[in-house]
């Protein structure tokens, strides 16, 4: 099977860049998105129930923001959206297919900045990563578990181009970066580093100025995080960073 992970960036401007076509051309079983952007009822059907794909969406309560959704070909038995708190859910950045006993979640993690850039949004942020740290928990006790998408945090310095200029901004902050060295403490496998340790360059996301992508000034953001009973599944782990349509490029795995 395969897994894909992207975030569109706003998915009615991605359709225009071709996101139909990359869908199709994936040959992927599942593929999530982040930062959908749009209430399903603003898509055109051949985006909101495209032929062979099952489709669940859950947008944000505000408009133009945030949302997730998760496209497969087979059907989910079981679709979760809620965090068991309004402050996280409504803003629309969680939803987990279940299919038998595996789970995939599509998550899109906050920034921690804030409207001023003055890192104000960094608790929220972390609680927000308790939530779907309890929620997966769950999951995790029946089945496989794949936890993909924006997580808005570089973990370690090859995950970024520059980190010594952005040690404090949020995304690579200390108590960011230890949330996720708590997640993979406790058994969750970051499947890309895995099979790539130690190598750097690799990034999925890049600014939309001063020539960031083509000089690949960068960083790892968007990850596929598994439990060890689905991370021994995995055969591949990639990022796709030749497909453009977002500022974010897609990521995803490969797994029996």
């Amino acid at each position: 099977m395969r897994l894909i992970s992207w975030n569109v960036n706003g998915l009615r401007a991605c359709v225009k860049k071709g996101f139909l076509e990359i869908l199709e051309g994936s040959e992927a079983d599942v593929f999530c998105l982040q930062e959908v952007r749009a209430f399903p009822a603003q898509l055109d059907s051949s985006v909101r129930s495209p032929a062979g794909w099952h489709v669940n969406f859950f947008p944000a309560e505000r408009p133009g923001y945030s949302g997730v959704a998760i496209y497969s070909r087979e059907p989910p038995t079981r679709v979760d959206t809620s965090l068991g708190e309004a402050q996280f859910d409504l803003e629309g950045r969680f939803i987990m297919a279940h299919f038998g006993r595996m789970a995939i979640a599509s998550v899109y993690f906050p920034k921690g900045n804030g409207k001023n850039r003055d890192n104000s949004r960094v608790p929220y942020k972390l609680g927000f990563y308790a939530a779907v740290k309890k929620k997966i928990e769950q999951a995790r006790k029946r089945g496989p578990v794949f936890v993909v998408g924006d997580y808005n945090t570089a973990h370690t310095e090859i995950d970024l181009a520059r980190p010594n200029t952005n040690k404090k901004s949020s995304g690579f902050l200390p108590e960011e970066r230890q949330t996720l060295t708590d997640w993979i403490e406790d058994g969750w496998v970051d499947v890309f580093r895995q099979q790539h340790p130690g190598e750097p360059g690799h990034y999925s996301w890049w600014r939309q100025w001063g020539n960031a992508r083509a000089d690949n000034v960068g960083w790892r953001i968007d990850y596929v995080l598994a439990s060890q009973s689905a991370a021994g599944k995995v055969s591949a782990a990639y990022i796709l960073d030749q497909v453009t349509g977002s500022d974010h490029c897609p990521v995803g795995v490969d797994f029996d």
